[in-house]
């Protein structure tokens, strides 16, 4: 626990300086804290006495320097509280806004595999909870929590300096109270641990469900989500009930403990008082003390009881920020600007579980200017091949190189500028048309991208909007067809203008007659590029350069349609099926 919160302090970067500042406050705030009941204490003393008749006796024996005195701790202590509480709050707000940036970066970074295996709607949490956690423990920590803690070791000492009888009653308080709390600690650590699971499961339920909305509705499902959603809710409050229980007896034990010391501090200081052991300035003093101490000691368990309840979502958001990138740019990459786009694979392989091989001795090479077909069947390899290109991830063995260059010894950024992508599916921001198009070349000209949306197929539905490019497209593209969708994607590419382009079944979600004026397009638009065209229909790349077939990760067939055609091995086989296909179905149509 101790390290945990070393760890959430070491996280104010660049704020440490003043967050030193606020300590030293608190510091001075603590020691000024206690003037009040020692001067108040002083102060019963001073009327409490007979007065003697002797100016000189009289001036010693006023009470008015002391109460100038504490006008002044007052005043000193107001002041300062103010300056820390008002510092307090900056700070932690500017940290948590730059913590959260930082952590959005960190996990943009991380590999496709680990987003892979996490749910977005769990990190979205893990983020927003874990910085809210930090905000709540930094605030807590300077604007009371560390004073007091340090109150609690000038209070012990001090009281142990003026009265250690009545001190003695002071530290029985305290170890009761720390039995306590450990007790408490302990007893509820894994109860708080198994909430913070429950509320992940929530949140990516949640999530789910809503990034799915058309698929619950249209399979008439919100009933069932809305209960399963309540079940989740139900064991989250199940295992949350116990945690605050166990805190709510030490709240209980806190507030009866008030009440038992400060009879117990009348009590004793009676006797004592009886015995000319003490004064009756020092048993006001001490009940102040007494007041004061549960109050510190609330303030402790308070500090305690937060960490703790945050202690789960700190973990977690900690176990997030330390995820190293597997894929990331060496100490000496380079920046290799623009490439020809001579792309090598040599004897490459890789396995996602380090078992069995996703691809395995994969070698070709692409001349700039080739286009070269990737076909296969689902799980052959072809994707994983093209995403190891771009460096999705990295190959456990071979070399892939860029105009001769290892892409493991290039920029990561200066790499993937020079590779334009299509996917499959096509990723839309919700944002409007122009920035989805711009994240191709965000200082792209409006004349800019209407080329590349005509070029791409894409300008007439565009105009057709009632906004032009400032439409939105809608939550992943969702006010868009998936035809629309798919057209942006290749204008997004068209924009960037790379010397390498990967297309990942780019024209699937297009119909028959938008395909074939979009494959015009593509035709003018790869000339002088390097081009990789995953198909899985193969009328898609007849005209291909050269064509791969991937079977279990490994290239078993190359060269080109005919060839492969003539060669009457799998993907003759292939080819053979989906022709026969085809031309039953315009037989049918015929009919």
């Amino acid at each position: 626990m101790i390290k945990l919160y070393i760890r959430v302090l070491d996280l104010l970067g660049k704020e440490k300086r003043l967050a030193w500042l606020l300590a030293v406050a608190n510091l001075l705030l603590a020691g000024a804290q206690f003037a009040e009941p020692v001067l108040f204490g002083r102060i019963i003393d001073v009327l409490t006495r007979t007065p003697s008749p002797g100016p000189a006796e009289a001036t010693a024996t006023s009470p008015w320097p002391l109460l100038g005195a504490w006008v002044g701790f007052g005043l000193f202590t107001i002041l300062c509280g103010a300056i820390v509480a008002l510092h307090a709050d900056r700070l932690a707000h500017r940290q948590r806004q730059a913590v959260l940036t930082d952590y959005f970066e960190h996990i943009m970074q991380l590999p496709l595999t680990f987003h892979t295996g996490t749910h977005s709607g769990r990190l979205m949490k893990v983020m927003l909870a874990g910085t809210d956690a930090l905000w709540r423990v930094w605030l807590g920590f300077f604007r009371e929590h560390f004073a007091s803690i340090v109150s609690l070791f000038i209070l012990l000492p001090l009281s142990v300096y003026l009265n250690w009888r009545l001190a003695a009653l002071l530290m029985i308080l305290c170890v009761v109270f720390t039995i306590l709390t450990t007790l408490v600690v302990r007893k509820t650590s894994g109860m708080q641990t198994e909430v913070e699971e429950h509320y992940g499961d929530l949140s990516a339920r949640a999530s789910d469900s809503l990034s799915n909305v058309a698929l619950v509705q249209s399979f008439t499902r919100i009933e069932a989500e809305v209960s399963s959603l309540r079940g989740v809710s139900g064991q989250l409050l199940a295992a949350q009930m116990p945690v605050l229980s166990w805190w709510a007896i030490v709240s209980v034990m806190t507030r009866a403990s008030t009440t038992i010391t400060v009879l117990a501090i009348f009590t004793v200081g009676i006797a004592l008082h009886q015995q000319g052991l003490t004064t009756v300035g020092e048993i006001v003093m001490f009940v102040s003390f007494a007041t004061m101490l549960i109050q510190r000691l609330e303030q402790v368990v308070a500090f305690i009881n937060s960490v703790f309840m945050e202690a789960p979502r700190l973990r977690e958001f900690m176990n997030v920020l330390d995820a190293v990138p597997a894929v990331r740019d060496r100490i000496d990459a380079i920046d290799p600007g623009r490439v020809q786009g001579l792309v090598e694979f040599k004897d490459v392989s890789f396995s996602y579980d380090g078992k069995r091989p996703a691809i395995a001795d994969v070698s070709f090479t692409a001349t700039p200017g080739q286009t070269i077909a990737l076909v296969g069947s689902t799980g052959a390899g072809k994707s994983t091949a093209i995403a190891l290109l771009h460096r999705a991830f990295d190959p456990q063995s071979g070399i892939i190189s860029i105009d001769g260059m290892d892409v493991r010894a290039l920029t990561l950024s200066g790499l993937r500028r020079n590779i334009g992508v299509v996917f499959q599916e096509a990723l839309l921001f919700n944002r409007s048309i122009a920035e989805n198009l711009r994240v191709g070349k965000p200082d792209a000209t409006d004349e800019e991208l209407r080329v590349a949306a005509e070029r791409a197929q894409a300008l007439d539905f565009i105009t057709r909007s009632d906004h032009g490019f400032d439409t939105n497209a809608g939550e992943r593209g969702r006010m868009l067809s998936g035809g629309e969708r798919q057209r942006l994607s290749i204008a997004r590419a068209l924009l960037k203008d790379p010397p390498i382009l990967i297309l990942d079944e780019a024209t699937s979600a297009l119909d028959a007659v938008t395909e074939a004026k979009l494959n015009l397009a593509l035709d003018e638009v790869m000339k002088g590029r390097t081009t990789f065209v995953i198909a899985h229909r193969l009328s898609t790349i007849r005209d291909a350069t050269r064509i791969l077939v991937f079977e279990h990760g490994r290239v078993t067939e190359a060269g080109t349609f005919d060839e492969l055609v003539a060669k009457g091995g799998y993907f003759a086989k292939l080819a053979e099926a989906q022709f026969m296909v085809q031309e039953q179905a315009k037989a049918e149509a015929g009919m």
